[in-house]
Order: structure tokens, then sequence, then C-alpha cells
């Protein structure tokens, strides 16, 4: 359904403060409906583990029990044993990955579910002060970039804790002294690293917004470009276009520089940590202490210890990027609808279409009103007129009527009901809208008009496209009622996607009908025959008409004049002229009386 929009904003979103506890907390709750995928990958994880612990140790066994007395037999047995070992790891380490990509999609599925329909529940207020570019990218890159850091780090996190375990409780049974000097490079590596990802974190977060400002200039430069060629501001566009794209740049070049230090500076502080073992361990050979098969051993076990802090290290670089995305799709889901229905609200077949409002007060933004006082009744089957300069509060009032917004004063009724006591989406189906600016979606054409009933055959469309004056037309198209529509419609005229909106309102029947400039991109003759429609489709239901080609509204059973979100006359087409006032230049204007 066609929605009419308010003024459009500009700003764009409000970037909240990390919270990585709270946002790990929500991203849980969506993971832990995969409890048996999760249970088995963690098991797994286990059996990997284990049988990757197993490597070092059998590797010191051969070493003093095999190799140095010289046993080739028994070396090559344990060896084939050895390489069992390593493909069962092997095996388990996909096998885990393999779940962990499952729940990843899975739990990613239910969170773009989710943040569609949260879209859905938000009022226009929410989509006109943001950018449908910024929206666009939390869907997709934000929420891709959590897909990424579930299916790749969660798992790895796990593993590489259970290894820094594992292999601290080996490294024990097999020599304390070694170990504690293993140990001591933990303190630093947990000192760089917590200062390096505290830094780096508002570059992450900034680096997102970025995105998804570019995101949002892009849609709207493509949108636009109609716009852009007309007035020749291509080299303007470039211009603003490399500003964002500077300022992406300098973010992601800051976000990936300070998280780069992270591998180089804790793989120097591993190696030194290893240079350590190896010295230490060296002179304990030379006195005994130790043989060359746990030095051996314990050199591999060390290795396994530092690569999870590691990998621990740029696994939080690449979670920083998802946390920050997260972050920016739940701040979208912590919206609360400024329009909600009430606990009782009331859900009607069909209206009459008595419509009144009282004293309605109005403004988009706080202190700026657009309606003041509005005032008026409509009986059911009457054909209103909403005319008056632009800016004066006509479409303003069809956004009312809708309920796309909610008075700031005043009240709406509808059948001697206040509008909000009824439910939202039922009353939207009641009400039938042809707006000026036309959206078609992809797809057929057939299935364009179908979209104001899902249900109806293709003759009942067919039927409403030829009371809208669109089947001369589509009949004379390649493939007719099947012709493909780009998104947006932009391979048919503007006049063509008019009759198209027209039979869409036509099929779907509402009780009340809005036509906003409806007939406004249709040349002389054409809206000849798709008058003679509209009157057909207006006949016995309660329309209002949004015009500012007066001539078209000369049969209205009322005329509404509005300025300055105030009603200044109402009356027919003949009173108004009889009064001289404000309809009277209006329509002088446009004709010689």
């Amino acid at each position: 359904m066609n929605q009419v929009r308010g003024p459009r904003g500009l700003s764009g979103p409000v970037v909240k403060a990390n919270d990585w506890k709270g946002t790990i907390k929500r991203i849980w709750l969506y993971m832990e409906k995969q409890k048996a995928a999760l249970l088995a990958s963690i098991l797994f994880v286990i059996i990997s583990t284990l049988l990757g612990l197993l490597g070092p140790y059998m590797i010191g066994i051969i070493i003093d029990e095999y190799i140095i007395p010289k046993d080739i037999a028994g070396t090559l047995r344990y060896l084939v044993f050895l390489g069992l070992v390593y493909v069962g790891a092997a095996l388990f380490t996909w096998l885990q990955s393999f779940m962990m990509v499952r729940v990843s999609i899975q739990t990613i599925q239910n969170l773009r579910q989710d943040l569609f329909d949260k879209f859905q529940t938000l009022s226009l207020r929410f989509f006109d002060k943001r950018k449908h570019g910024d929206l666009m990218s939390r869907v997709t890159n934000d929420i891709d970039s959590l897909n990424s850091a579930l299916s790749q780090s969660i798992i790895q996190i796990i593993s590489s804790l259970l290894m820094l375990l594992g292999v601290t409780i080996a490294m024990f049974s097999l020599n304390w002294l070694l170990a504690i000097v293993s140990l001591l490079v933990i303190p630093l590596i947990t000192f760089t690293t917590k200062k390096l990802i505290t830094y780096s974190s508002s570059h992450f977060i900034k680096r997102q917004r970025d995105l998804g400002e570019l995101n949002g200039f892009i849609e709207e430069s493509i949108t636009g470009n109609e716009v852009v060629t007309l007035f020749g501001k291509e080299e303007k566009m470039n211009q603003q276009f490399s500003e964002i794209n500077e300022r992406l740049r300098q973010s992601a070049m800051d976000a990936d520089t300070v998280s780069g230090y992270l591998g180089p500076v804790n793989n120097f502080i591993n190696n030194l940590g290893l240079c350590f073992i190896i010295a230490i361990g060296a002179a304990m050979t030379v006195q005994e202490l130790a043989s060359v098969g746990i030095i051996a051993a314990f050199v591999t076990y060390s290795r396994q210890f530092f690569r999870p802090i590691a990998q621990l290290s740029n696994l939080l670089n690449m979670f920083q990027s998802a946390i920050a995305g997260a972050e920016r799709v739940f701040e979208i889901m912590d919206e609360t609808p400024d329009l909600l229905d009430k606990d009782n609200a009331v859900f009607v077949e069909s209206f009459e279409g008595n419509v009144e409002f009282c004293h309605v007060h109005f403004g988009y933004v706080e202190g700026k009103p657009i309606l003041k006082n509005v005032d008026f009744q409509v009986k059911s089957g009457e054909k209103i007129a909403l005319v008056g300069p632009t800016g004066s509060g006509k479409t303003t009032i069809i956004n009312l009527l809708m309920r796309f917004y909610d008075v700031s004063a005043g009240e709406i009724k509808l059948d001697g009901r206040d509008i909000r006591d009824y439910q939202i989406s039922g009353l939207r189906k009641k009400v039938g809208v042809v707006l000026q600016d036309t959206f078609l979606f992809s797809g057929t054409i057939m299935e364009n008009i179908r979209y104001g009933r899902l249900e109806a055959t293709d003759e009942e469309v067919i039927s409403a496209a030829k009371m809208a004056s669109a089947h001369v037309f589509i009949k004379h198209l390649p493939e007719g009622y099947q012709t493909p529509i780009t998104s947006g419609g932009f391979n048919l005229s503007q006049g063509q996607r008019q009759l198209l909106a027209i039979a869409r309102a036509i099929l779907a029947d509402s009780d009340i009908l809005i036509l906003d400039e409806a007939t406004s991109s249709i040349d002389t003759n054409t809206e000849i025959e798709i008058q003679k429609g509209i009157n057909s489709l207006t006949e016995g239901r309660t329309s209002f008409v949004i015009a500012h080609r007066l001539k078209t509204i000369e049969n209205a059973d009322r005329i509404l004049v509005i300025n300055q979100g105030e009603i200044l006359e109402s009356g027919t087409h003949q009173e108004l002229l009889q009064k001289k006032g404000f309809y009277f230049k209006m329509y002088e204007s446009q004709f010689k009386i």
C-alpha cells in the first residue's frame, strides 16, 4: 500500500555507548534457541581439543622411548597412531565449524526477521527522521558482520579457552617450573589487549556509522539520479560522495590500524615467552632435571598455549565490529512505536464513512504547528475536496485520517468513534489511497494491480484496469498483464504508473477513498475517461480529493479551502465562487472568469 509521507528529515542514526555485556546477552537469547546444535558443536570442540592435546604428549613419548633408543619399528607404529589422532582432530574441528555455521545462520535469520517485523510496527515519524540507506545498512552490513562473527568467532573462542585450560593442565603435569614461566606472559598480554581494544572500540562504532551514512547517500543519489542529471549536479554529487567516502576510509583505517597492532604485539610477547621456555628447558636438560622428550612436548604445548591467546586477540577485533553492528540493530529493536493499538482496539468489517475532525491540532515537530483547530464533518457517501496552497496542510489531514500520525490535540472520529479506538491495520485496510507519486513493486502488472486485494481473480483485476482506463495501454504491451515492472515502475511512464495505482485502489473496493492529485500526471483526454471511473468508484462512498487543478473538483459535494493549517472556507464550487473569497482568487488565477 502506498503511504502518505510528511516532511523528510536528514538526521543520521544516534550512536549509543558501547555496551558489550548487554549486547552479547541479547545475542545469546537468540543463540540459545539452537541448543541441540550448540551442544553438539561444544561436544565436537571438546573432542577435537582433547585430540589436539594428545598429540604433543605422544611426541614426547616417541622421542624418549623410541627415537632416542633408536627403535624404528616402535617409532613408525606410534607415528601412524599420531597421524590418526591428528586426522580425528581435523575431522571434529570441521564438524564443530559445520554445526556452528548452522547455529549462526538460524540465529541471523531470526534476528533479521525480528528486525524486519519491527520496521513494520514503526510509524512514518520514525522513517521521516532517518536515511533509508542507513536503515538498509543495518539490515545488511551490520547483520552480515554479526553473522561472520558468530559463525567464525564463537566456536573458536570456546575452542581457544578449552585449549588454554587443557594445555595449562598438561604443562603443569609435565613440569611445574616451565609451566609457571609460560604463564608469566599472560598479564602482559592481557594488559596490552585490554588497552588496544578499549582504544579501538570507538573507531569500530564510528566505522559502522560512516558506512551507514555512505549507504544512505548512495541510495539517495540513485533514487534521485534523474534530478541530479537535470540540474547538472554530477560533479557536486561526486564531491559529496568523496567526502563521505573519505570519512569512511579514515574511520576504517583508524579501526583497522589500531586493532592491527594487537596481533603483532601479542605474537612478539608470545615468542619472547617461548625464548624463555627454551632457555630454561635447555638448562634443565643439561642438569638432567627434564628429558629431551618432555622439553619437546613442552615446547609444542607452549605453542598451543600461545596460539589460542593470539587467536583470541584477533577474534576480539572481529567481535568488536560485530558488536558495533549488533548495537545498531538492537537500537532499532528498542524503538518504541509511537502508534499502538489499544488493548481493547475495535476491529470492524466495514465503515459507513462518517468522518469528523474535532478541533484538531497537529505538528510534525513540536512547537511548529501544521494544523490549527481544524473542525469539519463529512457524511457517509460525500465527496470532499481539499484545496489550498502548497504546504497548507492538505496532505497532513490525510496523514491523520490514515493514522500515520496521531493528533496533538482534539480528535478524529470515524462513524462516531475516535479512530484511536480502532485497530490500525483494520482501519487502513478500509481506506483506499491513490497518491500523486505512485510506487510500484517489482513484478508483473497483474501482480501490482492485485496488490489492492490479493485474493482477486484475474477477471476482477482486468475489470478494475478497464474502469481506470489502464486496460487500453496494457493490452498493447508485448506481454500484456504479465509485463514485468522494475522496482518503482520506472520502465513505465508516470501517467501509466498512476493509472495502475487507480486500478489498484478500485480493486481494493475500500469504504473510504483518498485521491491525492490522482490525475496530475495524465493527459486531458485520458483524464476525462478516468474521471468516469473515479465517479463510479466514489459513488456511494466517502471520498477525499486533494487537487490543485480546480476544474477536477467542481462536482465535489463540498470543498474545504485550507491555508496555513486552517480552514478558511467551506462550500460547493458555486457557493465559494459567489463568496469571492480565497477560493475565488485561486480559481481566477487558473481560469479567467
